[in-house]
């Protein structure tokens, strides 16, 4: 499912239009951008939180030139499953724990 997809079956779902659907769609992804630039963490309990995890400069490798470089400390968001949903997914793939 695409942002989309997920704007159109929030519309149905709900009952209202493709373009309030959207605005409310947007809210919610920019809130957590948002909450993620200003070093915040967002919690959707039972589904997943964000988080920002910051990374070491460390060296490597260009893998198309072999030549070695200095990769740069960095930021970079972080998504993790919360129960509910791996739970979910689980029981959706066949296994049954």
């Amino acid at each position: 499912m695409n942002k989309l997809e997920l704007i159109r079956t929030l519309a149905e779902q709900i009952g209202i239009t493709n373009a309030e659907s959207r605005k409310v769609g947007n809210l919610f992804f920019d809130s957590i951008a948002n909450a993620l630039s200003n070093g915040g963490r967002v919690e959707v309990r039972g589904l997943s939180s964000f988080k920002v995890k910051d990374y070491e400069s460390y060296n490597g490798r260009n893998p198309k030139t072999g030549e070695a470089v200095t990769v740069k400390p960095k930021k970079l968001p972080f998504f993790k499953a919360g129960r509910d949903l791996k739970n979910r997914v689980d029981l959706h793939s066949g296994k049954f724990t």
